[in-house]
């Protein structure tokens, strides 16, 4: 084999490849490998093998595909195997509580993977330890893989999908016993018992045994019953639901949601919503669409609003492909249609369950035992409802792991949880998962969006009414695009450095005063007393939040998953204060400043956003 690589001149790689076609059993990633080799096509070897896929606190994303930077057979083995031997660690009682796994659509026909072999793989591994393994039978949205940690009391869940990223990608998602995703320092832990147990292990390629075995249960039933009996504790108003004669169209995207958000309308008793038939099953090609992603907006959802336009319905629901975001568009009277950024949805179903909570509690004292969180780069809005009504607030850092496992902590202490929300629109409304949840979020919405139908009020007049009831809150988020991390590095310290001053921050932007500054990559806030950040840092990120003296906040942030520098920026006006034409443009003018003055963009070379 060595000799067959003798030209590529790197050992290392010579070994890695040698190494993996010893371990890989599938016949089509090895042959791809095969071919690599005798045509000597050393810069795709290197794709394939120079870094092996990173396990994070989100599990593990990447390509399809043969090599150790890849999602395939192997890959999952050797993750699962790593997993496997960490919990082994961390539970006594593994082999009585097991794991559940769930799995999505996708599929990628030349590697042989797909999001069901490697969950049938991942099942392989835990039932040769002798741990039981309640594998789904079909498909399923992630958010039943967290319900039914929590329902079961198991010891971690797995689910198989890279959500709404591109067709030839796919994860690996994980979550704890607490059934929420797992934070640090499990990411770490896992991560090293991964490289210690490489080689697989004799029986992690039986996938057919394995689902011979005793230790292996379906779930799918029971939890289908348990999850939409759950989220009924949400549904309100049952009367309106079943007399509603609101039209609603909903996409799952070639996605998993179709059947589960029809199944969450009939236990609302709402009116079925009407499918877009191109897009109700689903389809790993996602032929219909360049992006299977509903926050990119109007280009996902032009089939949607063919159908609502057919149908006469005045609103659309669309979910990711594996269901746990949830976009809504409103017909408005122009004939426009209207996409809601997250953030405006954040702000409408927020109000709308603290609207019914308030409704079903007369106790005044029960407020101070509840909350809703958010993440730190979305919307203030929550904040002002909080200050206005009585509960309490809090936000966590970005991403719904922060958001799971805090609300568990709380719910721990005997408080109530009634909602979180991520601009990225992601909604958690029930504290029966953990995660965020696109199949509750819709029936939800569909009661409220029934409920306001009775008041004649659209979803575009109830937002301005919250926002005239509790303050504007308008919001700007966007993100220039940078390979070069040198140049990332050095736009951020020079923020830390401002005017050649070692930890001097800048004090304005343009005309905008600074009131405020927050540095989560080395753990400064201006705002406490010790001058020291409340909320975990870590320095393997940046970001940074600026507070200005207008009610202006504007955050600058990379992404862990992809070469972007995002900001989000959003302008809290005072309730009253209502011309709204002025607080756009002021907000606009403030984005144009942050962008010249802090991000530099001709100076540092950096791609705007694709329109």
């Amino acid at each position: 084999m060595t000799n067959d690589l003798s030209s590529t001149g790197d050992t290392e790689l010579d070994q890695c490849v040698a190494q993996w076609l010893q371990y890989d059993k599938n016949p089509k990633t090895a042959s791809l490998v095969q071919d690599l080799v005798k045509e000597g096509a050393v810069e795709e070897l290197k794709k394939c093998f120079s870094s092996r896929m990173e396990f994070g606190t989100a599990g593990l994303r990447a390509a399809m595909g043969p090599g150790i930077s890849r999602m395939n057979d192997l890959t999952i083995i050797q993750t699962t195997q790593g997993f496997c031997r960490y919990l082994e660690e961390s539970f006594k009682n593994l082999k009585e509580r097991g794991v559940v796994i769930g799995y999505d659509a996708r599929a990628h026909p030349p590697s042989g993977g797909s999001s069901k072999r490697f969950a049938s793989l991942a099942a392989a591994v835990f039932i040769s330890r002798g741990v039981p393994v309640h594998l789904f039978s079909g498909i399923t949205p992630t958010p039943f893989v967290p319900f039914t940690v929590s329902y079961l009391g198991l010891c971690a869940g797995i689910m198989v999908t890279a959500s709404h990223n591109p067709k030839q990608d796919n994860g690996y998602k994980v979550y704890w016993e607490n059934g929420a995703q797992i934070v640090s320092p499990h990411d770490k832990g896992i991560a090293k018992t991964i490289e210690e147990n490489l080689e697989p292990w004799p029986e992690s390629w039986n996938a057919e045994e394995a689902l011979k075995s005793p230790l292996l249960k379906d779930p799918y039933q029971d939890i289908h019953m348990q999850y939409f009996k759950a989220i009924q504790n949400h549904c309100h108003h049952r009367d309106i639901n079943k007399s509603s004669e609101v039209k609603i169209v909903h996409t799952s995207v070639h996605g998993v949601g179709h059947e589960f958000v029809q199944s969450a309308f009939k236990a609302f008793d709402l009116r079925p919503p009407f499918a877009v038939e191109e897009q109700k099953d689903p389809d790993p090609e996602f032929p219909t669409v360049k992006y299977p992603n509903p926050e990119e907006g109007e280009g996902v959802l032009t089939l949607s609003f063919a159908l609502a336009e057919k149908e006469g319905a005045t609103v659309v629901l669309a979910n990711d492909p594996d269901a746990d975001r949830l976009a809504i568009a409103e017909k408005q009277e122009s004939g426009q249609w209207r996409v809601f950024s997250g953030n405006e949805l954040g702000a409408l179903l927020g109000w709308w369950m603290f609207h019914c909570w308030k409704q079903q509690n007369s106790d005044a004292d029960a407020v101070k035992d509840l909350y809703m969180l958010a993440s730190t780069v979305s919307s203030k809005i929550l904040r002002a409802i909080a200050l206005k009504e009585g509960f309490h607030f809090e936000e966590t850092l970005t991403g719904f792991k922060w958001m799971g496992n805090r609300a568990r902590d709380l719910l721990d202490q005997g408080k109530s949880v009634l909602f979180a929300f991520e601009e990225a629109i992601g909604y958690m409304c029930s504290p029966s998962v953990l995660d965020k949840d696109g199949v509750s979020a819709a029936a939800i919405a569909g009661e409220m969006i029934s409920y306001l139908a009775t008041k004649n009020t659209s979803l575009s007049q109830k937002l301005t009414s919250v926002f005239e009831q509790y303050g504007y809150h308008i919001s700007k988020n966007s993100y220039f695009i940078c390979h070069d991390q040198k140049v990332i590095c050095t736009l951020f310290e020079r923020l830390r450095s401002y005017g050649g001053q070692k930890d001097s921050y800048p004090t304005e932007c343009g005309r905008f005063s600074i009131s405020a500054i927050r540095d989560l990559t080395t753990g400064y806030d201006s705002n406490q007393p010790d001058k020291k950040a409340v909320l975990p840092t870590s320095s393997s990120s940046q970001m940074i939040t600026f507070t200005f003296s207008n009610g202006g906040v504007a955050t600058m942030r990379t992404s862990g998953t992809e070469p972007k520098i995002k900001y989000y920026t959003e302008l809290c006006a005072a309730p009253g204060n209502s011309d709204v034409t002025h607080l756009k443009k002021e907000l606009d003018d403030l984005v144009d400043a942050i962008v010249e003055h802090f991000f530099e963009p001709q100076k540092n070379n950096l791609q705007p956003k694709p329109q």
